[in-house]
């Protein structure tokens, strides 16, 4: 019974990291369109990930862990932590001798990969722990996971090329980094639920993350361009992005 179960719970992993790949599908559009639409991504992306942050990671971490001063504290805590990894990585660009490619990548591509690592294992520990439950309880974990994950993998991906990287290297180190997710299945079930309510810490962590990206890192980015229409579509598309993450809200 239990071998059914961890095979499921493993397939449903792997689904997750297919929605990564269908992420990528709105990139592959000629250069022209492309240009205008890289923009766009990086906005919907900004909401997305204030979205998540403030509606979905922080208010799960204070009902799992109780206490708003702490999950506050933890997330400051990720934010200064991503502040030193940003400098870190900014140093290693200026004293490495790495090719042009290399270099051209902007530190928010790196970061972003980090955030959305620790979320996707998150997700895994959650499909984990529901087929624990019942094979029934994590499909349907499973599925809202997938309706929560499309939009956000299309603004991740929307980062990773404004950030430097072609279409596809972003598409296959953004499939790289949902793999942590069958890393979160494969933790809860070898550990059991045990380990279930210290992944709980994690999601402050997630959620500093992913505002110290949007607000120190993309929103400054989007502030440089200078196209006439791009402050008005900027601005649709972050509220798009904040508009998706709460109707997600409420159909959780």
């Amino acid at each position: 019974m239990l071998s059914a179960i961890s095979s499921q719970a493993l397939l449903a992993g792997v689904l997750i990291c297919l929605v990564a790949l269908l992420g990528g599908v709105a990139y592959f559009l000629p250069e022209a369109s492309l240009r205008r639409v890289i923009p766009l991504g990086a906005s919907l992306s900004v909401g997305v990930l204030l979205g998540d942050a403030f509606l979905h990671l922080l208010p799960e971490a204070v009902e799992r862990l109780g206490n708003v001063q702490l999950v506050m504290q933890w997330t400051l805590g990720s934010m200064l932590i991503f502040f030193v990894l940003e400098k870190a990585v900014r140093w290693s660009h200026a004293h490495s001798q790495l090719d042009v490619l290399t270099l051209a990548v902007k530190p928010m591509a790196p970061m972003n990969l980090m955030g959305d690592g620790i979320h996707n294992f998150i997700d895994g520990t959650l499909i984990g722990g529901a087929f624990l439950v019942s094979p029934e309880a994590g499909w349907a974990t499973t599925l809202g996971i997938v309706v929560h994950e499309l939009p956000q993998e299309i603004g991740d991906i929307g980062t990773l090329v404004w950030g430097g990287y072609s279409v596809r290297r972003a598409i296959w180190y953004n499939l790289l980094c949902a793999t942590t997710s069958l890393l979160g299945v494969g933790a809860i079930l070898w550990t059991g639920l045990w380990l279930e309510g210290y992944t709980a810490y994690a999601l402050p962590l997630a959620a500093g993350g992913f505002i110290y990206i949007a607000g120190t890192d993309l929103i400054p980015e989007l502030h440089r361009q200078t196209a006439r229409q791009a402050p008005l579509w900027q601005s649709l598309f972050i509220a798009l992005g904040v508009g998706i993450m709460i109707c997600l809200k409420f159909l959780e």
